[in-house]
């Protein structure tokens, strides 16, 4: 299958799994998984084996919860990395709260659930998905988040701003070279940025970390840090206290890293290991430990310059790591 294809059979079989039910579901895993595939994601989901444990830890309490549960896909994309097909996805499911979910209580209302995706595709099926799904949003949007507001503005992630996010066409693979190459240039940068303890929230303006970025940036993060708009919005809702909480960083292992077109991802299961020796990051003293992160980042590449990232970040883990239980915290203030 080509790179197209494979965009095509991940929006089209993912958005039948989603709205499958519980009679329609055990069907629509086995249309789109090898029968030993291998699921991992957000905690408490974690990790998990063969459409049966599918099933029943992921989809099956989705539809209890969400009975009237839909997808809507806001950006794909799909590209070779390490040996392996990949596609990516961002966007949301969308539903009716009327039962618990992960213990979070029913609202009987509308709730949007923010997700990134990536597919390793073998033989026509998917293999593997690692899902990022905005857990602690849930929460957010129920009232019943038991962490501090977030720095940003909580909002629906937007699609993006030049409206072909579902990118179902083969790509000038010049132009995704370009792209990527862009992308890989900004990410060294800003890792390898050292000097901003010493000049503080002007080291992250300097023009070395602002190359690359469109002024009209937009910043889409978890709950818990939310959005924000422009380089400096960027700087002070999540750069400046992440590099204040967060030491002596390092990637770690990449499973994705590519780009389509206009659109550009990576992600690593964890994506990055790290010191976490800075205190205020969400209210928080520092830990002293090392911390893994599950992150991905999602790119639009819009007028020669980065305009737009999405990046699903497993926050509920992170604070596990740090010896905080959000659903126990939940429990305990709100019952």
């Amino acid at each position: 299958m080509t790179h197209l294809a494979h965009k095509r059979f991940v929006h089209e079989t993912m958005a039948r799994i989603a709205e499958a039910g519980p009679a329609g579901l055990h069907d629509a895993l086995s249309r789109a998984y090898h029968p030993d595939a291998h699921w991992r994601g957000s905690h408490p989901l974690n990790e998990m084996t063969g459409i049966a444990a599918i099933a029943a830890t992921v989809w099956a309490p989705l539809h209890e919860a969400f009975p009237d549960l839909e997808r809507r896909d806001l950006l794909l994309l799909a590209g070779h990395y390490n040996g392996h097909d990949l596609v990516g996805a961002m966007g949301h499911l969308c539903g009716t709260h009327t039962a618990p979910w992960l213990g979070i209580p029913a609202t009987g209302r509308t709730i949007t659930l923010r997700y990134g995706e990536v597919h390793r595709m073998e033989r026509g099926r998917i293999a593997q998905s690692t899902v990022l799904i905005d857990v602690a949003d849930v929460m957010r949007q129920v009232g019943v988040w038991p962490g501090t507001p977030s720095t940003g503005v909580e909002m629906m992630w937007q699609a993006p701003i030049t409206g072909d996010g579902l990118n179902l066409v083969e790509n000038d693979p010049a132009v995704s070279a370009a792209n990527f190459a862009q992308m890989r240039a900004m990410q060294t940068a800003l890792g390898d940025h050292g000097d901003w303890r010493v000049m503080g929230r002007d080291a992250f303006l300097i023009p070395s970390q602002t190359a690359g970025w469109h002024p009209k940036m937009m910043w889409y993060g978890p709950c818990g840090i939310g959005t924000a708009r422009g380089i400096e919005g960027f700087v002070d809702d999540h750069r400046l206290p992440w590099r204040t909480a967060f030491h002596n960083t390092i990637g770690a292992q990449h499973y994705i890293r590519i780009a389509d077109g206009a659109f550009s991802a990576t992600g690593g299961w964890p994506s990055l290991t790290t010191d976490h020796l800075g205190g205020g990051l969400m209210g928080l003293p520092p830990t002293g430990r090392k911390i893994t992160m599950r992150v991905m980042d999602f790119y639009l590449h819009h007028e020669g310059l980065i305009r737009e990232n999405w990046v699903p970040i497993d926050i509920i883990d992170m604070l596990r790591q740090m010896d905080i239980d959000v659903f126990a915290r939940m429990r305990a203030l709100f019952g």
